[in-house]
């Protein structure tokens, strides 16, 4: 759809969005935000992000819209994160996943800074960037046969876009290094013990849940509350602002490392990374030039940068 020519929220059905929906109930002043992949378990693709971001923007603009609820298709799943089927194809110049992380960044920021409350509706599992979604939401509700879980550090990727800046805010230093280092599932109740989400539902309660805690929060002054969201943003901001950037880059160099190409093939071939070998790997095993001797060449390489020879299998040469 072209550019609004002003702050105007558009017609929910004009919209046009592929990869969402965006439905608005002018009766209880709800929009709901709905990631409609389900078959990929909700994961978040270049093109879903950019629709998010332009949701949130409409929700922002619209003065019927007392709160924003944010959720996942289907029952399987609230999201998982990166689409690891399109990450693969951006691993050959840092460019494209620093292009990418802009895009996830500025769905961020819109959903922050939306003006309005926002719940979080977890109807699944719960991962990566799903997290980070969930809680850059101001309450979350998840169904009780969920789970939260980060698994960045085992597929090829830190969680910074979120998780490191605000996990230590809400459930404390320990806790917050515990899950994303461990990557380990969290359960409802466990997350509700840590404070990562407000309530835990059945699911044949979730949607009730959610509705009540929407009208708790709708029926609050709309400038007092989008104040006393910028308020309580202060410290996500500036530990935001500080750091996301920087994750970007690092991140957009990162994904054409040879481990990064290891945890996404892994993923894929539904195998465990060869988490020995790339530790070998990283300290120079099998990554010599049997001619000249050029050394620290990539995993991926099949010949020498310095002298064109063909090079043998890493993998196979590492020790």
């Amino acid at each position: 759809m072209p550019e609004p020519g002003s702050p105007v929220a558009s017609d929910p059905s004009t919209l046009g969005y592929r990869r969402i929906r965006y439905d608005r109930d002018s009766a209880t002043g709800v929009a709901t935000v709905t990631i409609d992949r389900p078959e990929v378990l909700n994961a978040l693709d270049f093109p879903t992000l950019k629709e998010l971001s332009s949701a949130f923007e409409q929700a922002s603009w619209d003065d019927s819209v007392a709160v924003v609820v944010v959720t996942g298709a289907g029952d399987r799943a609230f999201c998982t994160g990166a689409d690891l089927d399109e990450q693969s194809l951006m691993g050959h110049t840092s460019g494209e996943y620093w292009r990418w992380m802009g895009a996830f960044i500025e769905m961020h920021d819109r959903l922050r800074h939306i003006g309005k409350p926002t719940i979080a509706r977890i109807n699944g599992a719960c991962v990566g960037g799903g997290n980070e979604l969930q809680i850059g939401c101001d309450l979350s509700v998840i169904v009780d046969d969920g789970y939260i879980r980060h698994v960045g550090p085992e597929h090829g990727s830190v969680p910074a876009g979120g998780a490191t800046q605000w996990l230590p805010i809400i459930v404390g230093d320990r806790r917050a290094r515990e899950i994303v280092m461990l990557c380990e599932p969290v359960s409802p109740s466990q997350a509700l013990e840590w404070g990562l989400v407000s309530r835990v539902a059945s699911r044949e309660e979730l949607d009730a849940v959610v509705a009540d805690l929407a009208a708790k929060l709708a029926r609050k002054l709309p400038e007092a509350m989008r104040y006393t969201k910028t308020q309580l943003n202060w410290w996500r901001d500036l530990v935001w602002s500080q750091t996301v950037e920087h994750a970007r880059d690092w991140l957009a160099i990162h994904s054409t490392a040879d481990e990064t190409r290891e945890a996404v093939a892994a993923f894929h071939e539904k195998r465990t990374p060869r988490f020995a070998e790339l530790r070998k790997l990283e300290a120079g095993a099998g990554r010599t030039c049997p001619n000249c001797g050029e050394a620290g060449l990539p995993a991926t390489h099949k010949f020498c940068g310095l002298c064109g020879t063909g090079l043998p299998d890493a993998w196979e040469a590492v020790p």
